[in-house]
């Protein structure tokens, strides 16, 4: 499987970074902070595409999460064109482990590539 990489500082114009973000799209820190200042995320928008970039609400518990990566997940299976590059949502400020998240991306498609320890989780071993 292959996987996002551990750090992006670019992208390819048919390239999405997800990232983690807050329902009030307050995109101060960590790969928020990032998808502001890089690929477009939009200052109070705390969901979906934005400009080069698509957030997800990990803010609120793991059934928004839920929720909120099902969207991604048919929105990227919408879309075969782009590449959705997906960091480790959910498991920074929100406070869970890539065992609580990975299993959320069992049914992605293959134009979502997920972090190691996510891959990982899902392979069966432990992250």
């Amino acid at each position: 499987m292959e996987t996002s990489p551990a750090r992006i500082d670019a992208l390819e114009p048919h390239q999405v970074f997800v990232f983690g973000s807050n329902a009030e799209g307050l995109h101060a820190a960590g790969a928020a902070r990032t998808a502001h200042e890089r690929f477009g995320a939009v200052w109070g928008q705390g969901s979906g595409l934005q400009g080069q970039s698509y957030g997800v609400d990990t803010m609120r518990g793991l059934g928004t999460i839920e929720r909120e990566v099902a969207a991604l997940l048919a929105f990227a299976a919408a879309h075969p064109e782009l590449e959705f590059l997906v960091t480790e949502i959910g498991c920074g400020i929100a406070g869970h482990t890539p065992g609580q998240i990975a299993p959320l991306f069992r049914a992605a498609p293959a134009n979502v590539l997920l972090p190691q320890r996510f891959a990982a989780v899902l392979a069966g071993e432990s992250a």
